[in-house]
Formats: structure tokens, sequence, C-alpha cells
């Protein structure tokens, strides 16, 4: 649509081309971001681009689909049989909530660590999210400063049109990228990974939940119901589709 509008205007986009001002904007901000945070979360920003364009995929029904398997077998055969089950998950965080479950920790105990690690995940994620953040509220206020720029240099010599000119450009071009690059780019960035943080953390909140009602051997049916509260419509439809399936089978037998 910004492309659309510069076309439409009579402009080209060689009159939205400033180097300097890209240095100032971009650049100067990413600088000013270099000194806010330690280079060690910096450095991450590639991976975090890499997981903003990558779709993450909901695990939620399989999860439920496990935890119903897990019950029914913790029920019938006891909690030490699920030993090779979990080592055979890959989930760091809920191989380590079942592994607790099949050493006869406490379910308090249990629900304070695996809370305690749910804080982690949300601290170390809402790294990424506040780096994009600053950087939104950064690259406006380097435009600004490019404005400032523009206008001292058109100012100086107002005898001289030709810098005039060139002042004046600086100024509304550096306006223009802060704002850009801030709410088409930065501030989207960081949305994103806000919203991925939050679906992580409730599916982390499931898995919890269903790490305690095999601990507390409640009945598989149940364990399933409660679970299943944490699927999308979506996600309940497809189980339900899924439950149908063996049934059409048999029909079909």
């Amino acid at each position: 649509m910004i492309v659309y509008a510069i076309g439409s205007d009579g402009g080209t986009f060689a009159m939205f081309w400033s180097l300097s001002s890209v240095i100032i904007t971009v650049i100067g901000s990413f600088a000013a971001l270099l000194i806010s945070y330690p280079f060690k979360y910096i450095k991450t920003i590639p991976s975090l681009l890499k997981q903003i364009f990558n779709e993450p995929s909901s695990q939620r029904l399989e999860i439920v689909e496990m935890f119903s398997e897990l019950a029914r077998k913790a029920r019938r055969e006891g909690l030490l049989s699920l030993e090779d089950d979990i080592a055979a998950i890959e989930d760091p965080f809920l191989k380590k909530g079942l592994q607790m479950v099949v050493d006869g920790m406490e379910p308090k105990t249990i629900s304070e660590i695996m809370e305690l690690e749910i804080d982690a995940i949300d601290e170390t994620k809402s790294k990424g999210e506040s780096i994009f953040r600053s950087w939104g509220e950064l690259a406006p206020a380097f435009g600004m400063l490019g404005t400032l720029i523009g206008l001292i240099i058109m100012l100086a010599d107002l005898q001289d049109m030709d810098s005039i000119g060139i002042g004046m450009a600086t100024a509304l071009i550096t306006t223009f990228y802060g704002s850009l690059f801030a709410n088409l780019f930065f501030i989207p960035f960081a949305n994103n990974l806000k919203a991925q943080k939050e679906d992580e953390l409730y599916t982390r909140e499931m898995m919890v939940e269903g790490i305690l009602a095999i601990q507390s051997g409640v009945n598989p049916r149940v364990v399933e119901e409660r679970l299943s509260a944490y699927l999308t419509p979506e996600e309940r439809l497809q189980k339900t589709e899924r439950l149908r399936q063996p049934q059409v089978v048999m029909e079909n037998e």
C-alpha cells in the first residue's frame, strides 16, 4: 500500500531514497540498541528473525492424545511403567515433569518446579520481544534526530538554495524511515514474538495440568477432558474427526 501510494501520487522511488537517512535511522538506532542490551542478546536477532518468519507448529492435539495414552498405561500398569515412554519424549520440559512423577515426588513440589521452569521460559522469550520493541521506540527517535540534522543544514545557509533542498529532503525522509521501520517491522516483530511466547506458555500450562493429573491417578477420560479444554474450536473438531475414523473403518470392514 505504501508503494502504491507513492506511485499513485506521482512520486518516484528515487525521491524516497537517502543513504544518509538510512544510516541515521537504522544504523543509528541499532547502535543505541547495542548500548541498551548485552551483546549476548543482540546476537540472537538472526535466530529471532527466523522464528518470526517460521509458522510455529501447534501440538496441543497430539499432547492430549499422548497424555490420554499415558494415563491409561499408568492406571493399568503403574507409574513406573512410563519409563520407556518418557525416554522417547523429546521435549525437555515435558520429559522432566513426567520423570518427577515416576520418581514419586509430591504434587506440590512438581507444580512449584514446573512453574519455575515456565517463569524461566517466559523471561528468556521476553528478551527477544523486548529487543524489537526497544528498536521500534529508538527508530522514530533517530528519525527525529535526522530531521533536526536536516533542519540545521537547511538553516545554516539560507542563501544557498541547494543546501536548503538537501536539508529539507534529509529532514523529511529520516522521519519517514523512522516511522516506517518502527511500525512496519520492529513493533510488529515484537508483537509476533509476544504472541508466540504466550502460545508456548499456554501449552506448557497444559502440560503441567496433564502431568499432575497422571500423578494423582485421575481417570484417563477425565485427563482427556481436562486437557481438551485447552484446545481451540478447530483443534476440538480435528479431535472429534480422529475419533470417528476408526468407527468408519470398522463399518467399512
